[in-house]
C-alpha cells in the first residue's frame, strides 16, 4: 500500500503517478547518456531498484559511496544569495537542507516552479495587466490558451516529502544526519528513528543522529529553581504511544497524532500527512520509516496537554508489510492505537501472536469501507488475547465530532501514564531494536573507539574544581598571572616614555611563569584528549569530539536551571540588563578547556623559544596547532579569547592562522564577520542559523569567551564574491554591561570589542532593546573611528514586543538610536571625548540611509518548548545573511584580508 488512508480511486491514481515518475527517469537518463556520448554503456535489460530511480532523480546517486559532509552542506554559493524556489526534482535536497539550516518551517514543501522562457512569462507591469483585454473567437482558442498556459505554470511534483527526507538521510554521513535531525528537531518536526533502506533489505536505528537533540521542559506544579530540566532526548525516559496502520484506514494516523500534540487554539504539524501539499503524493521508499515527536510540558497548566513528557511514535505503511517495525513498537511502547477500516484473517493471527505482551492496544475504526461483521468477530477474539475490554475500541467517521474525539484519545494516553508503564529512553529503544537483529548506526567501529577512549578520561572526573586544578595546569591562576604581565607589557609599549627598567623586570617575570607553565607536563587526561584528536582517521576525530562534548556535559554536577521567568526577572544591576558576568552558574567543563591547555604549553613554549631559553630544536608542541586547525577545518569551534581571563593567546591563535594559511595555499582570501552583543541577546542563534554553525547559545550558562569557525565559499563563487573563506567569530560572554565597582573588567571588555571589530570586515551588534547598545561596544566604536578602522556594521534587534517597529523605514527608524542615556554619557567621558558625543548616532560615521538597524522578530511562535518556529524570524535572518553577503560583494566592507594579513593585524591589535 503506497500511503495511509487512500481510497480505492486514491491508489490508483498513486499507480499512475509513480508509473509517470518512472519514465520520467527513464527519459532523463537516456537524455543524460546521450550527452556523455557513446562511450557511456547502457543495459536495457537492467532495472533501477525503487532507491536507485529516487536517489538519480534527486542527484543523489554520486552520494551512495562518497557520502555528502556537513561541510558540503554548508559552504557559501552564489545560491546562498537567492530567496529561489526548486525548479528541478535535483534542488530539492539542497532547497531542503538550506532551509532547515534556516529553520524554515515550509523546509519539508518539495513543490516545484517552473522556470518560464522569458517569451513565455506573464507580463508583470501592472498598468499593462490592467488595460490588456484579451478576447478568443472560438472555444477551441480558449481551452487551448488556457490549458497550455496551466502546464507551463504548475508543473506536478513526483516526490513525497518524506521520499525525499529518506533519500538524503542515506545519501548523508553520521555527522550530517545528525545535523539534520537536530535542526528538525528545533522546527518540531517529526524525527526519523528507523530509516528503512528498502534496495538492501535492513534498516538503521538512528541513535547517533538522535544524539544531537537537546531539548528545555518544565514541570507541574509550581516553577521554581531546578524546575526546568535540560537533556538530550536520547537519554530521557517518558512513555512511548505508538499509532500504526493494518492495511487501509480512512483517518489519518499522522493528522490525528498531530492534533493530539496541538494545544486548541494552535495547530502543529509535526508528522507530515495527507492534508498538507503534496501529502498525497506516492511514497517510494519512505514505507517503513519510523518517526518519533515529543510532547514537553512548559510548566504552565493552562498551556500543557499533558503535566509529563511523552514521547509519540508514528509507523508509515501497514504492519503487515513491515511487522519488524510494529513488533519493536510492541516492545518499546505503553500503549500502541492501531488505526483500521478492516482486520483481515492474516492481521489476526500476527496480533494474536502478541499474546503476554505488556504493552496495552487500542483500535480507531471506521466502519465505513469496513466489513462491520467481520471486524466484530475478530475483535472479539482479541479482546482476551491482547487484554482488552470494548473502551478500548473507538470508531471514528465523517460525522464524529473531531475536538471530542481528541480529547478521548487524550484521556486515554493520560489514563495509561497514571498507572503503572512502560518509560523508555532512545537508548533503550536502540538496545531492543538491536535483540531484533535491527542495526543500529552507534555500532559501527570508529564511534565504538571514540566513545571509549571519551569514557576513560571522564569517568576519572569526579570534581570538577578538583580536576581543573590537578589536570588542567596551566590555566587558571598560572594563566591569569601570565595575562596580567603581557597586558602591563601591551600597555608600556604604547606609553610616550616607558621605564626601561620596570619592562625589563616585567619581560624577567613574564619568562619565569612561562618556564614555570613549560616544566609540567600535560596530564593524562590531556594526553588522552590530544591522542584522540591525534588519530589518522577523520572520522574518528570527529566522533571523539562529538562524544568529549556530550560525555563532559554529562559529568558535570547536577545544577538547578532557573525558569525563563527566574532569568528575566533577576534585578537587573545596570541598563535593564541581567548582569551574567557574575558566576550565577560557574562555567562548565568543556572541550574548549582541553583545548586551552594544548594552547598554553604552546604558548609556553614558543615564549621560551622567542627568548633564546629554549632551543627551537627541543619544542615538543610545535604540532599541537596543526591538530587545532583539522577541527577548525571541519567545523568545529575554537576558542579565540578565554572567557575566563579575558584575554587571547596570542601566539596560539597566530600559530593556528599559520597552519592555516599553509593549508589552503591558494585559497587563502579571508573576510571576518563578528558578531557582539551581551548574553541572551540571540547572537548564537542568529550565526547559526544563518551559516549553519555549531557556536552554543549561552543564555548565561554557556562557555565563556570568543570562538571562531571557518566558512568555505565554494569554488565556483569565489571570484565574486572576493573571498574563498569567511572566518566568524561570536563573542560569546564577553560583554556583560558596565560596572563601576569593578572598572578593570569594563576596561579589558571594551579592549576586547575593539580587537574582535578591528580584526572584522563585517560587525553585527546584537541588541535586545532599543537603549541597550552596551557600552563596551560604543568604547570600541569610539577607538576605532579614532584609527578611521571601522567594520561594515549592522545592528539587530531581537525579541521585539512592537510589531510596528518591523515595518518602520530608516528614518523613521533613527529615533531608536538618537536617545542619550547615561551609558553613553559615561562611556564617553571614560573616552574624554566630551558632551559632543552621547550616541551612535552622534557618531561621524552613523548614516541611517544605509540600512544599518534590523529588526528581528521572536524565534518562537508560541510557548516554548512546544513552540514552533516562527517563519518571520527565519525569513528575516535569511535577508539579513543576503545583505551581509551583498556588502562583502560589493566591498562595503573592510577590504578583505589574506591570512598573513590577518596574522598581522592579530600581532598588532
Amino acid at each position: 500500500m503506497a500511503s495511509s488512508g487512500h481510497s480505492d480511486l486514491g491508489e490508483v491514481t498513486s499507480e499512475i503517478k509513480a508509473s509517470e515518475r518512472r519514465t520520467a527517469v527513464a527519459i532523463a537518463d537516456l537524455e543524460w547518456r546521450e550527452m556523455e556520448g557513446d562511450d557511456c554503456e547502457f543495459h536495457y535489460g537492467e532495472e533501477r531498484s525503487r532507491l536507485q530511480e529516487m536517489l538519480f532523480l534527486l542527484g543523489l546517486e554520486a552520494y551512495q559511496t562518497q557520502k555528502l559532509s556537513l561541510q558540503d552542506a554548508l559552504q557559501i554559493s552564489s545560491d546562498s544569495m537567492k530567496n529561489w524556489a526548486p525548479q528541478t526534482p535535483k534542488d530539492l535536497p539542497w532547497n531542503f537542507l538550506r532551509k532547515l539550516q534556516a529553520l524554515n518551517a515550509e523546509a519539508r514543501n518539495t513543490t516545484m516552479v517552473l522556470d518560464l522562457p522569458l517569451d513565455t512569462r506573464p507580463v508583470e507591469k501592472e498598468s499593462q495587466m490592467e488595460e490588456e483585454i484579451i478576447y478568443w473567437d472560438t472555444a477551441e482558442d480558449i481551452s487551448a490558451d488556457i490549458y497550455s498556459f496551466s502546464e507551463l505554470q504548475t508543473p506536478d511534483t513526483p516526490v513525497n516529502p518524506l521520499d525525499l527526507l529518506c533519500a538524503l538521510l542515506l545519501s548523508s554521513d553520521s555527522f550530517l544526519q545528525q545535523e539534520i535531525v537536530s535542526k528538525m528537531s528545533l522546527c518540531q518536526f517529526a524525527l526519523p528513528l528507523i530509516l528503512p533502506d528498502p534496495e538492501n533489505h535492513y534498516h538503521t536505528f538512528l541513535l547517533w543522529a538522535m544524539r544531537g537533540a537537546v531539548r528545555t521542559w518544565g514541570s507541574q506544579p509550581p516553577r521554581v529553581v531546578g524546575s526546568f530540566r535540560e537533556d538530550s532526548m536520547v537519554l530521557s525516559r517518558a512513555p512511548a504511544f505508538a499509532f500504526v496502520r493494518m492495511e487501509v484506514s480512512s483517518n489519518s494516523k499522522s493528522q490525528l497524532l498531530n492534533d493530539v500534540l496541538s494545544p486548541g487554539h494552535r495547530q502543529q504539524d509535526c508528522f507530515w500527512h495527507r492534508d498538507l501539499n503534496l501529502g498525497t503524493n506516492p511514497r517510494e521508499i519512505a514505507d517503513g520509516l519510523v518517526e518519533i515527536s515529543w510532547f514537553l510540558p512548559s510548566g504552565r497548566e493552562d498551556l500543557d496537554i499533558f503535566p509529563e513528557p511523552m514521547a509519540f511514535l508514528n509507523l508509515r505503511g501497514d504492519i503487515g508489510s513491515h511487522w519488524l517495525q510494529f513488533k519493536l513498537l510492541t516492545e518499546i511502547s505503553s500503549a500502541i492505537f492501531i488505526l483500521t477500516d478492516n482486520i483481515s484473517k492474516k492481521e489476526y493471527k500476527l496480533l494474536s501472536s502478541m499474546k503476554g505482551s505488556a504493552t496495552k492496544y487500542y483500535f480507531i475504526l471506521s466502519p465505513y469501507r469496513g466489513k462491520r461483521n467481520t471486524n466484530l468477530r475478530f475483535l472479539n477474539r482479541l479482546i482476551p488475547v491482547l487484554k482488552m475490554d470494548h473502551s478500548h475500541v473507538l470508531v471514528k467517521v465523517s460525522s464524529t465530532d473531531s475536538v471530542g474525539f481528541v480529547r478521548r484519545v487524550r484521556a486515554i494516553v493520560a489514563h495509561v501514564t497514571r498507572s503503572p508503564c512502560r518509560r523508555v529512553s532512545v537508548e533503550d529503544m536502540a538496545n531492543a531494536a538491536r535483540k531484533l537483529g535491527v542495526k543500529v548506526d552507534e555500532d559501527c567501529e570508529e564511534c565504538q573507539w571514540a566513545k571509549d577512549r571519551m569514557e576513560r578520561i571522564t569517568r576519572k572526573i569526579k570534581d570538577l574544581d578538583a580536576y581543573r586544578r590537578d589536570e588542567l595546569r596551566l590555566q587558571g591562576e598560572p594563566w591569569r598571572k601570565v595575562a596580567q604581565v603581557e597586558k602591563e607589557l601591551c600597555q608600556i609599549q604604547w606609553a610616550s616614555d616607558p621605564p626601561e627598567k620596570y619592562r625589563a623586570e616585567l619581560r624577567h617575570r613574564l619568562l619565569e611563569l612561562r618556564m614555570q607553565q613549560n616544566d609540567h607536563d600535560p596530564s593524562w587526561g590531556v594526553q588522552e584528549f590530544i591522542s584522540g584528536i591525534s588519530s589518522p582517521s577523520l572520522g574518528e576525530k570527529q566522533y571523539f569530539l562529538k562524544w568529549m562534548e556530550w560525555g563532559l556535559g554529562r559529568v558535570a554536577q547536577p545544577r538547578p536551571r532557573p525558569s525563563p521567568e527566574m532569568i528575566f526577572t533577576l534585578r537587573p544591576k545596570h541598563c535593564g540588563a541581567v548582569d551574567f558576568s557574575e558566576p550565577f552558574w560557574p562555567e562548565p567543563l568543556g572541550v574548549e578547556h582541553f583545548l586551552r591547555e594544548m594552547g598554553q604549553f604552546y604558548e609556553a613554549e614558543s615564549c621560551l623559544v622567542e627568548a633564546g631559553k629554549l632551543p627551537a630544536g627541543q619544542r615538543r608542541f610545535a604540532h599541537f596547532p596543526g591538530l587545532a586547525l583539522e577541527l577548525l577545518l571541519k567545523g568545529f569551534p575554537l576558542e579565540l579569547i578565554d572567557g575566563n581571563t579575558l584575554s587571547p593567546a596570542s601566539r596560539w591563535v597566530t600559530g593556528l592562522l599559520k597552519e592555516l594559511h599553509a593549508r589552503l595555499e591558494r585559497r587563502s582570501r579571508l573576510v571576518v564577520l563578528s558578531a557582539l552583543g551581551m548574553p541572551g541577546t540571540g547572537k548564537s542563534t542568529l550565526l547559526n542559523t544563518m551559516f549553519g554553525l555549531r557556536f552554543v547559545p549561552g543564555k548565561g550558562r554557556g562557555p565563556r569567551g570568543a570562538f571562531m569557525q571557518l566558512i568555505k565559499v565554494a569554488e565556483s563563487f569565489s571570484q565574486d564574491l572576493g573571498c574563498d573563506h569567511i572566518l566568524v567569530i561570536d563573542s560569546g560572554g564577553l560583554i556583560a554591561g558596565v560596572r563601576t565597582e569593578a572598572g578593570e573588567r569594563f576596561e579589558r571588555e571594551a579592549s576586547l570589542a575593539t580587537l574582535i571589530m578591528g580584526l572584522s570586515n563585517v560587525t553585527v551588534v546584537s541588541l535586545a532593546e532599543t537603549r541597550n547598545i552596551p557600552p563596551a561596544i560604543l568604547h570600541a566604536f569610539l577607538r576605532l573611528e579614532k584609527t578611521g578602522h571601522m567594520p561594515n556594521y549592522q545592528f539587530v534587534y531581537q525579541n521585539l514586543h512592537d510589531v510596528s517597529a518591523l515595518g518602520s523605514k530608516p528614518r523613521e527608524r533613527r529615533h531608536l538610536l538618537d536617545q542619550p542615556s547615561d551609558v553613553g554619557r559615561a562611556t564617553v567621558q571614560m573616552e574624554k571625548q566630551g558632551d559632543g558625543i552621547q550616541t551612535l548616532a552622534d557618531l561621524a560615521f552613523w548614516d541611517p540611509e544605509k540600512q544599518h538597524i534590523w529588526h528581528i522578530p521572536g524565534l518562537w511562535h508560541g510557548v516554548p518548548p512546544m513552540a514552533a518556529v516562527n517563519l518571520a524570524y527565519s525569513e528575516a535572518i535569511f535577508e539579513l545573511k543576503r545583505c551581509l553577503l551583498e556588502n562583502i560583494r560589493n566591498g562595503l566592507s573592510n577590504q578583505n584580508k589574506n591570512i598573513q594579513q590577518l596574522i598581522e593585524l592579530v600581532r598588532r591589535l
